[in-house]
């Protein structure tokens, strides 16, 4: 991937675009007369995989066209946006920074060591100032100790991520009723239910215990990007299997047999929750016969 510096434009180096469809054959959908495609956006480029791309694209533009030279942004720990975000700008040019919710812990997790690994320096907000991290004073303090940088939010979902994620839609050849994605700050589901045709829905899985916020998060972003919400979208709030990266025997028995039936290892965190929750609707009559599903492989 490379920054253009005469059109001030990023534009993806040696990756997958647009991203694989792949229907899955799988008797659980089958019987109830159900079809399902993945989606494989995990496979657009080993470093900015599925959403993270699609989220960064604009963002990494817009700076560019703004003149910055440095990407700040927010995560905890183990944040594949932190990861994403340390691997772009190193592709880019761009100096990363990033703000860890919580306190250090060495030696770092493997999250945050490949993030160093590309760059990115990292400093560390106890959970209570964390919760202020869209406070100006909090960001102004920021600046004083790291110089001018260009914003990213905590999942890098904004105006310009919404844009991002409305174009996957127009990727897929295939006919569809539903596009899934899971959730986890709303950008995703935000730009997803912004760019299908009208008479399909969008559905996202939230994969954290309380994240009844999201449904405000959705609408928030896309009346920033679009000056209007969509109002074609629902969030499953039922499928977060005890909290964000929580696990149980059943999530890992279920990740271990579809691994087994379609050769495709489902990231714990999102994706799988996310499927879990597709074939229980399924097995609960939630979607009619004939349903034509595309559930998104964020990675």
């Amino acid at each position: 991937m490379r920054v253009n510096p005469d059109r001030l434009s990023v534009t993806p180096v040696r990756s997958r675009l647009p991203s694989p469809v792949v229907e899955m054959e799988d008797d659980r959908m089958a019987r109830h007369g159900l079809r399902l495609y993945l989606k494989r956006d995990d496979l657009i480029h080993p470093d900015l995989p599925g959403n993270k791309w699609r989220k960064l694209k604009y963002n990494l533009q817009a700076a560019a066209e703004q003149g910055h030279r440095t990407l700040l942004t927010f995560g905890g720990a183990y944040s594949n946006h932190i990861r994403a975000t340390a691997a772009a700008g190193r592709r880019f040019g761009f100096a990363t920074i990033g703000v860890i919710r919580g306190e250090e812990h060495l030696p770092l997790n493997d999250s945050l060591a490949y993030a160093v690994a590309q760059g990115m320096r990292l400093t560390y907000l106890d959970r209570t100032a964390y919760r202020r991290k869209t406070d100006p004073e909090l960001i102004d303090g920021l600046r004083e100790r790291w110089g001018e940088f260009y914003l990213l939010p905590e999942g890098g979902s904004n105006a310009l991520a919404v844009r991002g994620c409305a174009e996957l839609p127009a990727e897929i050849d295939e006919p569809f009723d539903v596009i899934c994605c899971a959730c986890g700050t709303g950008g995703t589901l935000a730009g997803l239910a912004a760019g299908i045709p009208p008479g399909r829905r969008a559905l996202g899985f939230a994969a954290l215990k309380g994240g009844r916020f999201l449904d405000g998060e959705v609408d928030r972003l896309q009346r920033e990007a679009n000056g209007r919400g969509s109002g074609n979208w629902s969030i499953e709030y039922g499928f977060h299997f005890g909290g964000f990266a929580r696990r149980t025997p059943d999530l890992d028995a279920f990740i271990a047999d579809f691994a087994a039936r379609h050769d495709v290892t489902l990231d714990r965190v999102y994706v799988a929750k996310m499927m879990y929750g597709i074939f229980a609707l399924a097995e609960r009559g939630a979607f009619t016969e004939g349903t034509r599903i595309v559930a998104v492989v964020t990675g």
